[in-house]
């Protein structure tokens, strides 16, 4: 995974852009990542997935625990640009019902 960009193109959405892989060694960063943005956060987060090759069961659980802790705080997370094998990943694991993924 490469380092994570966070910006905030308006001032109510900020949106990250992981690239690469998450997997058990990159999780962590992008937890810490998400976590910041949503502590600095005004409005809704959203995760654009388009850079990302790989996602193994530690990075779908920081999306879980993320998304959980966003609608604790009354913030809105959601992905977006999910590739074809997210959407798989996402579809089989279920989480296509729990995290919202928009265009």
């Amino acid at each position: 995974m490469t380092i994570l960009d966070a910006s905030t193109p308006s001032k109510t959405v900020t949106t990250v852009r992981p690239s690469g892989e998450i997997d058990i060694f990159t999780s962590r960063a992008l937890r810490e990542q998400l976590l910041n943005a949503l502590d600095s956060s005004r409005g809704p987060l959203v995760l654009d997935v388009s850079g990302l090759v790989f996602c193994d069961v530690s990075g779908l659980a920081v999306l879980v625990g993320v998304q959980r802790r966003a609608r604790s705080m009354g913030i809105t997370f959601a992905l977006t640009a999910p590739s074809p094998y997210m959407v798989s990943l996402l579809h089989v694991t279920g989480l296509s019902r729990a995290i919202r993924v928009v265009a």
